[in-house]
């Protein structure tokens, strides 16, 4: 199992951070995204469902992504999804922003990878923990990036 906990300090208001995390936005900040597809639900519900398919190299997995939690106060926000890829892989993903100013918003970044079945779990005792550090900031360079183009 895989498991991280990271924040990042973004120079832009709250609820344009938030707008990144919207079903019309989520490209931006995930391009590997092919499609999101609301089928259950509203966006903005527990309990939505979205097809998603994600494309790594020539592979293409498509996947439901359950939303498990959603909050949206005026001074913090709080999303988080599970999925399970390729019936091998549970991952549980957590995204919340705290205002800190008018301008300034913490960006808390939460998850776990784990294996579903034999192939999953050795494939997650095979994984590389720097890699995913990089996976990690990647993605939050990408929020801070298009945070500060809104």
């Amino acid at each position: 199992m895989i498991e991280w906990e990271v924040e990042r300090i973004i120079h832009q208001n709250i609820d344009k951070v938030w707008t990144l995390f919207a079903d019309a936005n989520i490209k931006k900040i995930m391009p590997q995204i092919e499609k999101h597809e609301l089928i259950e639900k509203t966006e903005k519900e527990i309990g939505a469902e979205h097809m998603q398919s994600y494309k790594e190299g020539k592979r293409t997995e498509t996947y439901i992504v359950e939303t498990l939690a959603y909050e949206d106060k005026p001074d913090k926000k709080h999303k988080q999804i599970f999925f399970v890829i390729g019936k091998a892989f549970e991952i549980d993903l957590c995204f919340s922003l705290i205002t800190l100013g008018e301008n300034k918003t913490k960006l808390i970044y939460s998850g776990c990878n784990q294996g579903r079945n034999f192939i999953g779990r050795a494939m997650m005792k095979m994984a590389n923990n720097k890699s995913n550090s990089k996976t990690v900031e990647a993605f939050l360079d990408r929020v801070e990036q298009e945070a500060m183009n809104l």
